[in-house]
């Protein structure tokens, strides 16, 4: 997909110094899928302490139940 839009001279060559990347379409995808991947791990971590576990709930005997189908 083409698109034309203005972008920061400097802040794109500091980042093609910082990721030793040299094209910028590369440099762009590169920065897109930094962004996702940190936006999933935030959103990932805003459901900390949300979650309740019923209190019989045996997480390690659910994990060797994982070990011995592996």
């Amino acid at each position: 997909m083409k698109i034309t839009v203005n972008l920061d001279e400097v802040l794109l060559d500091e980042a093609c110094q910082l990721t030793n990347l040299s094209d910028r379409e590369e440099l762009i995808n590169f920065a897109l899928q930094e962004l996702v991947k940190s936006r999933r791990k935030k959103n990932l971590l805003d459901l900390a302490g949300q979650i309740q576990l019923t209190p019989d709930f045996d997480y390690k005997a659910l994990r060797e139940i994982h070990r011995a189908a592996n």
